[in-house]
């Protein structure tokens, strides 16, 4: 029996969305080991669009050196209706709209149930990594992502990424995440896969604050 297509794998953990959770880093998912990082990425308005909507495009994945293939994406009767979640992380309901939105330069912005492989560069070679926007942010001042993982990713968890703009108009970005190796080869190899992930995520929080028109 052939193995089914990535846009048709489920994700391969169970606390869907658990990023959004506040006690993330006190409590996480059994098994699962977390991460937050912080960084001040800009200031004013400009800085603000300029970083949500690059995030918004996989902009973030693309500076740190990451490949895009887009796969199709998972269908539940007509359309994709992932579940919704609250700022306290808990589910609200399933999402119907299948408008699609755009950026303000016209780029197609991504949305919940949008698959992509992320094609890692790792020495000479290229590691990829299927994952699955399981929920999209979209508030006036903080707005961003989070996917979840896919069989053959090598680890199984959530990464969520999220702009935000204070009062003072200092324009931040979050990360947060929880994860463990997805198989006994990346167990074998975990504190490679532990350097790797601090690596990339230094870079995630540096590729936003560069130039405007970068």
């Amino acid at each position: 029996m052939s193995n089914p297509a990535v846009g048709e794998r489920p994700v391969n953990y169970a606390a869907v969305g658990a990023t959004r959770a506040p006690d993330l880093m006190a409590f996480p998912p059994a098994g699962y080991r977390p991460i937050e990082r912080r960084a001040r990425i800009g200031h004013g308005d400009a800085r603000f669009e300029y970083a949500w909507v690059t995030a918004l495009t996989w902009g973030i994945q693309r500076k740190s050196g990451f490949r895009i293939r887009h796969e199709d994406a998972p269908q539940v009767g007509d359309e994709y209706r992932p579940v919704l979640f609250d700022v306290a992380g808990a589910p609200i309901g399933r999402a119907t709209s299948t408008e699609t939105v755009y950026g303000a330069h016209g780029e197609s912005l991504l949305a919940a149930g949008d698959t992509v492989l992320l094609v890692i560069p790792f020495g000479p070679f290229g590691i990829t990594a299927p994952v699955r926007v399981v929920y999209v942010v979209d508030e006036p001042k903080r707005k961003g992502f989070a996917y979840g993982t896919l069989p053959g990713h090598p680890e199984n968890g959530e990464e969520s990424f999220v702009v935000d703009q204070r009062n003072d108009g200092s324009v931040w970005i979050t990360l947060r995440a929880f994860s463990r190796p997805s198989s006994r080869f990346w167990w074998s190899v975990y504190p490679v896969l532990r350097l790797a992930q601090e690596f990339y995520t230094r870079r995630y929080l540096r590729a936003l604050a560069g130039a405007l028109d970068a």
